[in-house]
């Protein structure tokens, strides 16, 4: 285990996973065989949340801008999310790991639903470790919709629009109750956002790798700590 002191452990990672499509192609194989893979991933990240204590894990697992990809991948991808769910839901419920949902859940096929919800509902109690699915997600229509909600309730009177601060903003984003990631993490060698946390990654620390989500292990994972453990977080201070 790295010697990396709680204090300088990021108690919040999330996760825009990338290149399980071009690590299926470089091996000649089709992309549904590399979201398979990337879903292994999944389950070694969030054994190593647990190792290394890291409490909340948040996943960009499918974005709102992945409905436009082919019907047959869509169909796969939520294929995938249903088995993950039947397949790893004694394991959250082993190390208690809570399960969230950010995203338009009403978009995805019933069975997910049907599944996501019992699991939500069945790891609602626990608090030390939050697992967090960014599903049909977009960070821009999140703030949106905290946008309409504050103006419906300005609207109704029961606030007033010079009440609205960055905190009560915050409270009615999708993510409320869970804290901001320290650290925000990208695979495949990408380096932006692509619509996902943007108001909540304000202040997170950015650590890019050339790695592909399939390939990401515990040797990326600590290189990625470490990495962490070296930044000045000063939040505008000198």
């Amino acid at each position: 285990m790295t010697n990396i002191s709680s204090d300088k452990r990021p108690a919040h990672i999330a996760i825009i996973m990338d290149g399980n499509g071009r690590w299926a192609t470089s091996r000649g194989l089709p992309r549904t065989e590399g979201h398979k893979a990337g879903a292994d991933t999944v389950l070694r990240v969030l054994d190593y949340c647990l190792k290394y204590d890291i409490h909340y894990l948040t996943l960009y697992a499918f974005s709102t801008e992945n409905w436009k990809r082919s019907p047959t991948e869509v169909a796969a991808l939520m294929k995938l999310l249903s088995d993950f769910l039947d397949a790893q839901g004694a394991k959250l419920h082993q190390h208690k790991v809570r399960l969230c949902v950010i995203g338009d859940l009403e978009r995805l096929p019933a069975p997910a639903q049907t599944r996501l919800r019992k699991q939500i509902d069945e790891s609602a109690k626990y608090t030390d470790h939050v697992l967090t699915l960014a599903l049909s997600y977009g960070g821009r229509a999140e703030i949106v919709q905290a946008a309409q909600k504050l103006a419906a309730e300005v609207a109704a009177g029961t606030i007033r629009p010079q009440d609205i601060t960055e905190d009560s903003f915050a409270n009615h984003l999708q993510t409320a109750g869970i804290p901001d990631p320290d650290l925000i993490i990208r695979t495949a060698g990408e380096q932006r956002l692509s619509n996902f946390l943007l108001w909540q990654a304000s202040y997170a620390e950015f650590w890019f790798t050339p790695v592909l989500w399939p390939d990401f292990d515990e040797t990326t994972f600590q290189e990625a700590l470490e990495n962490f453990s070296q930044r000045q977080r000063r939040y505008g201070k000198a």
